[in-house]
């Protein structure tokens, strides 16, 4: 390929190790780099004048849109006035706990204590230790496992990376470690036998957890952890049912609902949580990317009222607890907090995450449901994913060395939107800001069906 043979381009090969990338291609210049130098709204623009519609917002985060002056000015207040002061025994700012309440007042009933982190991965590291201390609390040692899904994305970590069940995510980290399992992933399309309906997947699925349960012995089960719609495992929305029949096998067994909300919290699915969304009860909540739309490096996790009672009685027997981020709650991310919910009441941004969302999907059906590469379109809120076939018919995926989603994925940023080729599978993922207009959903859906056919040819 050619490179533009400029200092940054050289820094950036030479000095910067950046994420999800094939090291020594970008390294010998054999992949491209893009510079990005600004945003507004659901656009980017790279240092060479490119501008982009970002259908999907940058990693599902920035549900406000860019460009926010806002919050960039909120930042800069709080920077001026205090940069940095720890939460450690007690100290808070002004900021972080207004937007502790501010996070309580949205989340489901019963869910009224936040401890922050920096990122979806730390907040269910936090999510992990404040289980097992539960549990010691209780007096149960022996239960400690915790039960994720295969194509789930729980994190990178060593702990949280174990919790993920993706191939990616495993392949030479030495990982899943314990005591972390996984049972069936609720993706209907790709479900084993093709005559069962929705509500008997569900029901399998649950019987398959239920089974794990037995067999490691519900005294060592503690927790389950799912996200409300699987994301980056494939943009999978739950089949009718699953989540109703999954949390009566919990309560028999008295295991705590984790629901991972890094993606689905604040308003992505036309719902203020995924948890409303699917009448999820869970005994604590993940929250990230859309607490700050990424303008600062937030997270949180959200502690029901009845496991807080635990952790306090363990507090008075043992002391303090030992768990702590230098960054916890930090001000100058607090207050990209505080002015990111306020721009999401002020802007209706849910509400149009569910009208707007509902207009997209459709028309993402209408357009490219017949094309007869395409095996599946599916979506709830501001979330969509095309899945390629070798042959709808009898369903028989690609040779995943023909790359297809990245060349969809590619073709598609050819035509000026960004779409993500979504890990083990040919799937292109769409999560939009929550500030899409009707306008802007039609621009990424014809644009979709070009890159779909310039790949796979015309349906």
């Amino acid at each position: 390929m050619t490179q533009r043979n400029d200092q940054l381009d050289q820094w950036d090969r030479a000095h910067f190790f950046h994420p999800s990338t094939n090291m020594a291609g970008h390294a010998r210049g054999e992949t491209p780099n893009r510079i990005v130098t600004g945003g507004s709204g659901v656009h980017i623009v790279d240092r060479d004048g490119r501008k982009s519609l970002d259908a999907f917002a940058g990693l599902y985060c920035v549900n406000v849109g860019y460009g926010r002056t806002e919050i960039a000015e909120a930042i800069a207040k709080q920077a001026h006035e205090l940069a940095y002061y720890h939460s450690y025994v007690g100290h808070g700012t002004e900021v972080s706990i207004t937007l502790a309440k501010m996070i309580a007042e949205r989340a489901p009933e019963g869910l009224n204590r936040v401890y922050f982190g920096l990122s979806g991965s730390d907040a269910n590291e936090t999510n992990i230790k404040l289980v097992w201390y539960y549990n010691n609390v209780l007096g149960r040692p022996e239960k400690k496992k915790i039960i994720s899904r295969w194509r789930g994305y729980h994190g990178s970590g060593v702990m949280t990376g174990s919790l993920t069940g993706l191939d990616l995510f495993h392949k030479a980290f030495d990982l899943p470690r314990p005591p972390i399992l996984h049972t069936e992933a609720p993706y209907y399309f790709r479900r084993d036998d093709r005559a069962m309906d929705e509500e008997a997947f569900s029901q399998s699925c649950a019987d398959k957890l239920e089974e794990l349960i037995l067999a490691e012995g519900p005294g060592t089960i503690a927790a389950f952890i799912g996200e409300p719609i699987l994301g980056t495992g494939g943009i999978v929305p739950p089949p009718s049912g699953y989540w109703a029949k999954i949390q009566a096998v919990l309560k028999k067994y008295d295991v705590l609902l984790i629901a991972d909300e890094v993606v689905t919290g604040f308003g992505r699915l036309g719902s203020m949580f995924g948890s409303h969304h699917y009448g999820l009860k869970p005994d604590i909540i993940t929250i990230a990317k859309g607490l700050t739309s990424a303008y600062a490096p937030l997270s949180g996790s959200i502690v029901a009222d009845r496991v807080w009672a635990v952790l306090e009685q363990g507090s008075d027997a043992m002391g303090p607890i030992g768990h702590g981020w230098t960054y916890s709650a930090h001000p100058i991310c607090a207050a990209a907090g505080v002015a990111n919910l306020k721009l999401l009441d002020e802007l209706d941004l849910v509400s149009n995450a569910a009208k707007t969302g509902a207009g997209f999907n459709q028309l993402l059906r209408d357009v490219l449901t017949d094309h007869p590469k395409v095996g599946e379109v599916r979506g709830e809120g501001l979330l969509a994913a095309l899945e390629f076939v070798e042959d709808k018919d009898d369903r028989v995926f690609f040779d995943p060395a023909q790359k297809i989603g990245p060349r969809v994925a590619a073709a598609l940023a050819e035509q000026g939107v960004i779409g993500r080729a979504m890990p083990q599978g040919d799937i292109l993922g769409f999560a939009p800001p929550l500030c899409l207009t009707t306008e802007e959903a039609e621009t990424i859906v014809s644009a979709t069906r070009a890159a779909v056919e310039t790949v796979l040819g015309k349906g």
